[in-house]
């Protein structure tokens, strides 16, 4: 596997979302090591706006022609807004993961200590390089 790109200023979580803040919002979106290992993404569905999500709880699933995984909230809140583009093209993750191929946005309950929680991109290289 090639070297996967990580950002600087962006929060991770173990489960390889990423994390932004953006106009008082949360934007998520599955980082580049992720996509990498999920190989072509075929389908995703995320829960859709009004839901309550808690930090690290379960708010999708990301398909591809090899394996399912799960999509995990980093922080608690309310989702707002769903990347729509997705529903036709999923395969824009694969080519732009920290871009146009975000997830979800998110109004934190909990920001301060749930971006905390998360890595900074130093932590999560280190991370990926572990496993």
């Amino acid at each position: 596997m090639t070297e996967s790109k990580v950002i600087d200023g962006l929060r991770y979580s173990k489960e390889h979302e990423w994390a932004k803040e953006e106009d008082g919002l949360i934007v998520v979106g599955i980082s580049d090591y992720a996509q990498e290992s999920i190989h072509e993404i075929t389908f995703i569905e995320v829960s859709e706006a009004g839901t309550e999500v808690e930090a690290g709880g379960e708010c999708g699933l990301i398909e591809s022609m090899k394996a399912s995984s799960s999509i995990y909230s980093p922080v608690a809140g309310e989702i707002v807004e769903v990347n729509e583009e997705l529903e036709v093209a999923p395969e824009i993750v694969n080519e732009d993961p920290y871009g146009k191929g975000w997830l979800f946005k998110i109004k934190p309950t909990n920001k301060d200590a749930d971006l905390d929680a998360l890595m900074d991109s130093s932590a999560y290289s280190e991370y990926i390089e572990s496993l």
